[in-house]
Formats: C-alpha cells, structure tokens, sequence
C-alpha cells in the first residue's frame, strides 16, 4: 500500500474507524513500531490487531495520521508533543459518530488513539446508583459541593458524567457549563443553558475554563480532568462559593483520590488544602469495567458519601479508618469496591475470579465471597 499515492487520504482513514464502529470497539490504536503497521482494536476490553487491512509503514501511518490534523492542531503537536481533538465519522444515511483522538510520538514516529464515543446518554437511573447517591447528584436537591469520579482510562468515567448532565438539564432550570478536552458529547440544552467548552479551541486550559465560569453565572460546573494543582485549586473555590461541580481523576479508590489531591501540594499546604478539600467535597465514586459473564462488560464502583465522620478523618488524615466507613454505609448509599463486585458474582453477572482480579483489597474480597 502507498499512502503518499492514494487521493484521499480521511477516506483511507474512515475506513479504519468506520470497522471499529462495526466491531463495536470502544478503542483504536495505529503508528509506530509498537502496532508494528497494523491497526489495533479494542473490543470488551481486549486489544488485539486487526489483520484485514494489511500492514503499513511507520512512514506512511505517519502521512496518514498527520492528514488528520488541523494546522493547529500540528501546532500543538510539535509544540507539546501530543494533540488531543475530536473526530467525526459520517454514517450511512446520515449522522455522525464522534471520536476522542489523541495523537503523541512514538520512536520518532506518530501514534494515534482514538476513542468512540457513546451515541446516546445512558438514563441515569440504569447505572445502579443507590437512590440517596442519586438525589445528591441531582442540582434541586443538593445545590453545591464538590463531587468527583475516579479511574482510569476507559472506565466508564465520562458516560456516568453524561448520565449526571443529561439528568440535570431535564430537570432544572438553569445553566451548565462544560470545560473539557476534547468536548466528547454535545448535550442539547432542555431546561438548561449548556455550554461546552474545549481547552484550546475556547478556552487556554482548565483552570483558566473554571476561573472564567465563575463569571458566567453558573449553576453547574463539568471539568473534565483535575490535571494540575492550579485545577484542583479552581474546582475547590467554585464548589465553595456554592457552585455543585463534578469531575474526574485517574485513581482507582476514594481514599487515593483524596491522598492524591492533596498529595500534589507542596507539604507546607498540605494541611490548607486538607481543610478546603474536607468542607466541600460531597462525594466520590469510582469505577471499573469489569468482563461480564457471556460477553460485554459491567460497570462496578465504590461510593463515598462525605458524612460528618468521613469529615473529621479527612481533616485528621485519618483516611485509612474512611474504607471501614464505606464498608458500614450501605443505608447511606455508601459501597466498598470489593462489596460490589461480590454483587456482581452473586447476581451471576461476573465469575469469583474477574472478581478477585479486580478487587483493591482481595483480602476483603475473598472474606466476602467465603
């Protein structure tokens, strides 16, 4: 194959994606010596190559991934070294699927990770929230806080979000505002303003994204990703001026998450965040996708209500004593990741050992399922 050759180039391109879309991949990675020139699938979690397409040279993944790019979007490319944007693949009959891209340097090389992105927003109350945890989610019942969702890559992280906003816009009247990279799903406003707004297309980064919603009149603030403590500071100081604000960190429990953030100061200001963070966070959850039993996959999480106790060990740096409070909060909607997936295994939806696999704490895990 001769990609320098070939007149349209998108069109070689949609090829690749329009298959990931007929496989139902949730992920697609191609450039470099790693995918060795071939175009890798993820499909229920398992990435493999796809062998129908034939080989590539690195040189030509290059050309055919650089065709990709905007001018500035090559800008930030060789600027940074990465380009993270938004790909639309037309469908037969109309419509379009979109896709989170990102394109970085791989040994010289380019690389490319594209992303599907759901089509349509779950309804909130199909993700097995507890009802308690569900009301606080939702602006008329609790206006304010900070509220965060936690794992990794893949995890599920952006569609519970989605489920929030889309719950949120039909049943308020007021005003939302994204601030994201890339913006993934275009919410059509209901009873709420919502604006999306993409760092780097809109906005220069995240926390300048935050700083100007607070002059926006917001009722609901969305960040996508609390990558900095320059982020992390912003997102405290709108849920404390009584903004409700959602958003999302790479880590795989609640206690991490709020080691994590107050881990990213310097030791001198640790304690000072340690206080801010105990007086408006309202709630973490974090996820997993974990391989269902016949196929697909199940999303598991753990919930952490911050209840007056939950307070006090934060602002002791008592975090460890917060995993037995989980474990004891079920009527508060509270859960140990190791209790949901012991749900899952008796409901017959996941096997004992994707379970333990899964689980943080196995020795937990494995009291639990005997």
């Amino acid at each position: 194959m001769e990609i320098e050759r070939r007149e349209g180039l998108r069109d070689y391109m949609e090829g690749f994606v329009a298959k990931l879309h007929e496989m139902g991949a949730s992920d697609m990675d191609l450039g470099g010596p790693a995918c060795v020139g071939r175009v890798w699938y993820r499909v229920d979690g398992d990435k493999s190559p796809h062998f129908e397409f034939g080989a590539s040279s690195n040189d030509e993944i290059d050309i055919l991934i650089l065709n990709l790019l905007s001018p500035r979007q090559r800008e930030d490319l060789f600027r940074v070294q990465s380009s993270d944007f938004s790909y639309f693949l037309p469908l037969p009959g109309g419509g379009q699927r979109r896709f989170r891209c990102t394109v970085y340097f791989d040994a010289q090389h380019l690389g490319l990770c594209m992303r599907a992105i759901n089509e349509e927003v779950r309804p909130l109350g199909s993700l097995g929230f507890h009802p308690a945890v569900q009301r606080g989610f939702m602006f008329r019942h609790v206006r304010d806080g900070l509220v965060l969702f936690t794992g990794v890559t893949g995890s599920g992280k952006s569609t519970t979000l989605d489920a929030i906003i889309d719950a949120n816009n039909h049943d308020f009247n007021g005003h939302i505002v994204i601030v994201a990279k890339p913006i993934e799903y275009m919410h059509a406003p209901d009873k709420c303003i919502i604006r999306h707004r993409e760092v780097g297309p809109d906005v220069p980064s995240f926390k300048d994204g935050v700083t100007q919603a607070l002059r926006q009149d917001p009722d609901i603030i969305m960040i996508g990703e609390m990558r900095d403590p320059e982020t992390i500071s912003s997102a405290i100081e709108a849920a404390d001026t009584g903004h409700k604000v959602f958003s999302t960190l790479h880590t795989s429990s609640a206690i991490e998450s709020l080691d994590r953030i107050i881990a990213e100061y310097p030791t001198e200001e640790q304690n000072r965040i340690r206080i801010r963070l105990a007086d408006v966070l309202s709630c973490t959850v974090s996820q997993k996708l974990a391989p269902r039993i016949g196929g697909g996959r199940v999303l598991v999480k753990e919930v952490l209500w911050v209840t007056p106790n939950v307070k006090a060990a934060i602002l002791n740096g008592n975090t460890p004593e917060i995993y037995q409070m989980m474990w004891e909060g079920g009527k508060l909607g509270m859960v140990t990741l190791e209790q949901d997936l012991n749900r899952l295994v008796r409901e017959r939806k996941i096997t004992p050992e994707v379970g333990l696999q899964y689980a943080n704490n196995k020795r937990r895990f494995k009291q639990l399922v005997g």
